[in-house]
Protein backbone atom coordinates (compact mmCIF):
# COMPACT_ATOMS: atom_id res chain seq x y z
CA UNK A 1 0.00 0.00 0.00
CA UNK A 2 1.08 3.19 -0.40
CA UNK A 3 0.11 5.59 1.72
CA UNK A 4 -1.09 9.47 0.23
CA UNK A 5 -0.38 12.81 1.67
CA UNK A 6 -3.24 13.94 -0.96
CA UNK A 7 -5.85 15.44 1.83
CA UNK A 8 -8.62 14.03 0.35
CA UNK A 9 -7.88 10.18 0.43
CA UNK A 10 -5.78 8.08 2.57
CA UNK A 11 -3.95 5.76 0.11
CA UNK A 12 -3.41 5.09 -3.57
CA UNK A 13 -3.39 2.02 -5.73
CA UNK A 14 -1.99 2.22 -8.82
CA UNK A 15 -2.75 -0.44 -11.37
CA UNK A 16 -1.67 1.47 -14.27
CA UNK A 17 1.58 3.65 -14.31
CA UNK A 18 2.05 6.44 -16.85
CA UNK A 19 0.17 8.59 -19.32
CA UNK A 20 -0.17 11.37 -21.84
CA UNK A 21 -0.93 15.11 -21.81
CA UNK A 22 -4.45 16.07 -22.80
CA UNK A 23 -5.70 19.34 -21.65
CA UNK A 24 -3.68 22.69 -20.08
CA UNK A 25 -4.26 20.44 -16.57
CA UNK A 26 -1.60 18.35 -17.59
CA UNK A 27 1.40 21.24 -18.14
CA UNK A 28 3.18 20.50 -15.16
CA UNK A 29 2.00 16.68 -13.98
CA UNK A 30 3.36 15.81 -10.95
CA UNK A 31 3.22 12.67 -11.60
CA UNK A 32 5.21 12.94 -14.83
CA UNK A 33 7.88 14.73 -13.15
CA UNK A 34 8.23 12.46 -11.00
CA UNK A 35 8.37 8.95 -12.76
CA UNK A 36 10.84 10.92 -15.12
CA UNK A 37 13.53 11.30 -13.14
CA UNK A 38 13.76 7.31 -12.88
CA UNK A 39 14.10 6.61 -16.59
CA UNK A 40 16.64 4.40 -17.56
CA UNK A 41 17.33 3.06 -13.96
CA UNK A 42 17.81 -0.24 -13.82
CA UNK A 43 14.81 -2.39 -12.21
CA UNK A 44 13.47 0.76 -11.21
CA UNK A 45 9.61 0.80 -11.15
CA UNK A 46 9.87 3.76 -13.24
CA UNK A 47 12.66 2.58 -15.48
CA UNK A 48 10.27 3.30 -18.78
CA UNK A 49 9.50 6.45 -16.83
CA UNK A 50 5.82 8.40 -17.60
CA UNK A 51 5.23 5.36 -20.96
CA UNK A 52 2.10 3.95 -20.05
CA UNK A 53 2.71 0.41 -18.59
CA UNK A 54 -0.20 -1.99 -17.12
CA UNK A 55 0.54 -3.57 -13.93
CA UNK A 56 -1.44 -6.66 -13.31
CA UNK A 57 0.82 -7.72 -10.42
CA UNK A 58 -0.59 -5.03 -8.52
CA UNK A 59 -4.49 -6.02 -9.34
CA UNK A 60 -5.25 -7.90 -6.28
CA UNK A 61 -2.96 -5.49 -3.78
CA UNK A 62 -6.54 -3.94 -2.32
CA UNK A 63 -7.65 -7.25 -1.28
CA UNK A 64 -4.33 -7.81 0.85
CA UNK A 65 -5.24 -4.76 2.42
CA UNK A 66 -7.09 -5.87 5.45
CA UNK A 67 -8.08 -2.20 7.30
CA UNK A 68 -10.51 -0.33 5.69
CA UNK A 69 -9.27 3.04 3.52
CA UNK A 70 -10.17 5.45 1.17
CA UNK A 71 -8.34 4.45 -1.92
CA UNK A 72 -6.74 6.69 -4.60
CA UNK A 73 -6.86 4.82 -8.25
CA UNK A 74 -4.35 5.72 -10.34
CA UNK A 75 -2.59 8.57 -9.03
CA UNK A 76 0.14 7.80 -11.45
CA UNK A 77 -2.09 7.30 -14.62
CA UNK A 78 -5.71 7.79 -15.86
CA UNK A 79 -7.91 4.29 -16.29
CA UNK A 80 -9.85 5.60 -18.94
CA UNK A 81 -6.32 6.26 -21.01
CA UNK A 82 -7.25 4.75 -24.22
CA UNK A 83 -4.37 2.48 -24.20
CA UNK A 84 -5.91 0.52 -21.64
CA UNK A 85 -7.64 -2.27 -22.85
CA UNK A 86 -11.39 -2.53 -21.81
CA UNK A 87 -11.00 -5.48 -20.44
CA UNK A 88 -8.13 -4.49 -18.06
CA UNK A 89 -10.10 -1.98 -16.83
CA UNK A 90 -13.08 -4.26 -16.40
CA UNK A 91 -10.03 -6.15 -14.43
CA UNK A 92 -9.85 -3.15 -12.45
CA UNK A 93 -13.53 -2.78 -11.39
CA UNK A 94 -13.74 -6.24 -10.60
CA UNK A 95 -11.55 -5.92 -7.72
CA UNK A 96 -13.04 -2.73 -6.30
CA UNK A 97 -16.42 -4.70 -6.18
CA UNK A 98 -14.43 -7.38 -4.41
CA UNK A 99 -12.89 -5.02 -1.98
CA UNK A 100 -15.41 -3.81 -0.88
CA UNK A 101 -14.60 -3.04 2.47
CA UNK A 102 -12.18 -0.06 0.97
CA UNK A 103 -13.53 2.90 -0.59
CA UNK A 104 -12.25 4.16 -4.37
CA UNK A 105 -11.49 7.09 -5.63
CA UNK A 106 -11.41 7.39 -9.85
CA UNK A 107 -10.35 10.28 -11.31
CA UNK A 108 -10.45 10.70 -14.96
CA UNK A 109 -9.53 13.56 -17.74
CA UNK A 110 -10.77 10.55 -20.34
CA UNK A 111 -14.47 11.44 -19.47
CA UNK A 112 -15.65 10.60 -23.30
CA UNK A 113 -14.20 6.87 -22.69
CA UNK A 114 -15.62 6.71 -18.96
CA UNK A 115 -18.80 7.32 -20.30
CA UNK A 116 -18.90 5.25 -23.42
CA UNK A 117 -17.62 2.38 -20.76
CA UNK A 118 -19.44 2.76 -17.87
CA UNK A 119 -22.60 0.67 -19.23
CA UNK A 120 -20.48 -2.27 -19.82
CA UNK A 121 -18.68 -1.81 -15.90
CA UNK A 122 -19.54 -2.80 -12.71
CA UNK A 123 -20.41 0.13 -9.90
CA UNK A 124 -20.43 -1.27 -7.06
CA UNK A 125 -21.52 1.32 -3.82
CA UNK A 126 -17.59 1.94 -2.84
CA UNK A 127 -16.75 3.05 -6.13
CA UNK A 128 -16.55 6.98 -6.21
CA UNK A 129 -15.90 8.48 -9.50
CA UNK A 130 -14.90 11.98 -11.07
CA UNK A 131 -13.59 14.06 -13.59
CA UNK A 132 -11.14 16.79 -13.51
CA UNK A 133 -12.54 20.60 -14.61
CA UNK A 134 -9.51 22.71 -14.55
CA UNK A 135 -11.12 25.75 -17.06
CA UNK A 136 -14.54 26.70 -18.30
CA UNK A 137 -13.89 24.86 -21.75
CA UNK A 138 -13.86 21.50 -19.92
CA UNK A 139 -16.58 21.63 -17.47
CA UNK A 140 -18.56 19.37 -20.39
CA UNK A 141 -16.84 16.68 -18.81
CA UNK A 142 -19.27 17.08 -16.17
CA UNK A 143 -22.02 16.36 -18.75
CA UNK A 144 -20.13 13.20 -19.02
CA UNK A 145 -20.31 12.23 -15.59
CA UNK A 146 -23.30 12.75 -14.80
CA UNK A 147 -24.39 9.54 -17.34
CA UNK A 148 -21.99 7.43 -14.67
CA UNK A 149 -24.35 5.65 -12.33
CA UNK A 150 -21.48 5.46 -9.61
CA UNK A 151 -23.22 6.34 -5.84
CA UNK A 152 -20.96 9.24 -5.78
CA UNK A 153 -19.91 11.93 -8.97
CA UNK A 154 -17.30 14.60 -8.12
CA UNK A 155 -15.73 17.05 -9.77
CA UNK A 156 -11.38 17.84 -9.48
CA UNK A 157 -11.18 21.75 -10.29
CA UNK A 158 -7.32 21.38 -9.60
CA UNK A 159 -5.36 22.86 -10.43
CA UNK A 160 -7.94 25.49 -11.08
CA UNK A 161 -6.97 28.04 -13.97
CA UNK A 162 -9.61 30.10 -14.35
CA UNK A 163 -13.24 30.81 -13.13
CA UNK A 164 -15.84 28.37 -13.49
CA UNK A 165 -19.33 28.56 -14.06
CA UNK A 166 -20.46 24.62 -13.07
CA UNK A 167 -23.49 23.09 -13.70
CA UNK A 168 -23.64 21.17 -10.36
CA UNK A 169 -26.97 18.81 -11.00
CA UNK A 170 -26.51 15.13 -10.18
CA UNK A 171 -22.81 16.41 -8.72
CA UNK A 172 -21.89 15.13 -5.03
CA UNK A 173 -18.65 16.43 -4.00
CA UNK A 174 -16.40 19.33 -5.53
CA UNK A 175 -12.59 19.44 -4.82
CA UNK A 176 -10.68 22.13 -5.68
CA UNK A 177 -6.93 23.44 -5.45
CA UNK A 178 -4.28 25.53 -7.01
CA UNK A 179 -0.76 24.67 -8.82
CA UNK A 180 2.33 23.24 -6.98
CA UNK A 181 5.31 22.71 -7.98
CA UNK A 182 7.76 23.76 -10.95
CA UNK A 183 6.22 26.34 -13.42
CA UNK A 184 3.30 26.37 -11.69
CA UNK A 185 0.66 29.19 -12.44
CA UNK A 186 -0.82 31.13 -10.06
CA UNK A 187 -4.83 30.62 -9.01
CA UNK A 188 -6.42 33.84 -8.75
CA UNK A 189 -8.85 33.54 -4.88
CA UNK A 190 -11.90 34.61 -6.65
CA UNK A 191 -11.62 31.69 -8.83
CA UNK A 192 -11.83 29.28 -5.90
CA UNK A 193 -13.97 31.62 -3.84
CA UNK A 194 -16.73 31.16 -6.97
CA UNK A 195 -16.46 27.36 -6.84
CA UNK A 196 -17.07 27.69 -3.06
CA UNK A 197 -20.13 29.91 -3.26
CA UNK A 198 -21.74 27.84 -6.15
CA UNK A 199 -21.61 24.31 -3.79
CA UNK A 200 -22.71 26.41 -0.87
CA UNK A 201 -25.78 27.53 -3.35
CA UNK A 202 -26.17 23.79 -4.44
CA UNK A 203 -25.91 22.21 -1.20
CA UNK A 204 -23.01 20.64 -2.61
CA UNK A 205 -19.58 19.31 -0.31
CA UNK A 206 -17.02 21.59 -1.44
CA UNK A 207 -12.78 20.79 -0.43
CA UNK A 208 -10.21 22.95 -0.70
CA UNK A 209 -7.67 20.96 -1.27
CA UNK A 210 -4.57 23.62 -1.40
CA UNK A 211 -3.11 27.03 -2.71
CA UNK A 212 -0.53 25.56 -4.16
CA UNK A 213 3.14 27.17 -5.10
CA UNK A 214 1.21 30.56 -4.63
CA UNK A 215 -0.78 32.46 -1.41
CA UNK A 216 -4.11 34.26 -1.43
CA UNK A 217 -1.88 37.60 -2.02
CA UNK A 218 -0.06 36.10 -5.67
CA UNK A 219 3.25 35.53 -3.83
CA UNK A 220 4.78 32.42 -4.57
CA UNK A 221 5.96 31.03 -1.09
CA UNK A 222 5.55 27.54 -2.12
CA UNK A 223 2.88 25.02 -0.99
CA UNK A 224 3.51 24.36 2.64
CA UNK A 225 3.33 28.26 3.39
CA UNK A 226 0.79 28.97 1.39
CA UNK A 227 -1.56 26.05 3.25
CA UNK A 228 -4.98 25.64 2.72
CA UNK A 229 -7.09 28.01 4.36
CA UNK A 230 -9.36 29.89 2.64
CA UNK A 231 -10.72 33.30 3.89
CA UNK A 232 -9.99 31.87 7.42
CA UNK A 233 -11.71 28.65 7.43
CA UNK A 234 -10.62 24.88 6.05
CA UNK A 235 -13.24 23.19 4.24
CA UNK A 236 -12.79 19.48 4.45
CA UNK A 237 -16.23 18.87 3.69
CA UNK A 238 -16.83 15.27 2.13
CA UNK A 239 -19.96 13.54 0.89
CA UNK A 240 -22.34 12.40 4.22
CA UNK A 241 -25.08 9.59 4.75
CA UNK A 242 -23.73 7.52 1.29
CA UNK A 243 -24.36 4.03 1.88
CA UNK A 244 -20.97 3.12 0.63
CA UNK A 245 -20.47 -0.04 2.94
CA UNK A 246 -17.39 1.57 4.10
Amino acid sequence: MQRSSIEWTEATWNPVTGCTQISPGCAHCYALTFAERFRGVPGHPYENGFDLQLRPDRLDQPLRWRKPRTIFVNSMSDLFHPDVPEDYIQQVFEVMESASHHRFQVLTKRSERLAELAPSLPWPSNVWMGVSVENQRFTCRADDLREVPAIVRFLSCEPLLGPLDLDLHEIHWVIAGGESGPGARAMDPDWVRGVRDQCANANVPFFFKQWGAYDNAGRRVGKKQAGRCLDGHYFNAIPQGVDDGV
